[in-house]
């Protein structure tokens, strides 16, 4: 199994064979908590205006996500863990547009498979990917807002590969989550900030391996993409 990691959207472009598409802050660790507390299906689109059409089509879906941290007008949640980690979603279909992550899935045009990552299912997207036997994984890292590569993206790659390389107890996740509490997670504790990207969400995207389900992206009978829950 040959492992890359890669980064934004020229990463994704690039990926070929197995592609987990990352986002910790917060993307994936959103759509790992609405599938646990019972989502249905999650519609991840790359712009604003897809979303909005959508909605407008569907409008028993909830709309979801962020443009610089912050929810949409007419949203029903941010791209908060927090805010989501308690509501019931069952059997819910939902819209979900970042900044960063969503714009992943679409680079990745070239990849077998596309899974979306974060901290909170690192070792399940591990297990899900060695179930397939793949010959190529591309870890792609989707950064802040697309623009820049991020400590918190990169160092779920790293942990990633480590396991699938059978090498993770050497990786240190207090070491790690110290890191991001002064590095890139030192945003989640500006007291500006708390109404959208609160305290709460940096502790509940640092929890490493919470969750027993991989993400896999799919096509609906419409062509469009929609992130469904797997098991290896």
């Amino acid at each position: 199994m040959h492992i890359t990691i890669d980064h934004l959207s020229a990463g994704a472009e690039r990926a070929r064979g197995v592609t987990v598409i990352i986002d910790v802050f917060r993307a994936y660790t959103v759509e790992s908590y609405a599938f646990a507390r019972g989502v249905e299906r999650i519609y991840p689109i790359a712009s604003l205006e897809g979303a909005y059409q959508l909605k407008e089509q569907h409008p028993d879906w909830l709309l979801t996500g962020e443009r610089k941290g912050m929810a949409g007008q007419g949203f029903d949640y941010g791209n908060s863990p927090s805010h989501i980690e308690h509501a019931d979603l069952t059997g819910k279909s939902m819209i979900h547009t970042t900044s960063a992550g969503t714009q992943g899935i679409i680079a990745a045009k070239d990849a077998d498979v596309i899974l979306l990552g974060a901290l909170v299912n690192a070792r399940a997207t591990a297990a899900y990917i060695r179930s397939l036997q793949p010959e190529h994984v591309s870890l792609v890292c989707m950064g802040l807002e697309n623009l820049r590569p991020t400590q918190e993206d990169t160092a779920c790659a790293e942990y990633i590969k480590a396991i699938l390389e059978g090498r993770d107890d050497q990786f240190d996740k207090a070491a790690t989550v110290a890191m991001l509490r002064e590095g890139d997670g030192a945003r989640f504790f500006w007291p500006e900030s708390q109404s959208y990207s609160p305290e709460r969400d940096f502790y509940l995207c640092c929890e490493f391996d919470k969750f027993d389900f991989a993400l896999r992206v799919e096509k609906d009978e419409n062509g469009l993409d929609y992130t469904t829950l797997v098991r290896a």
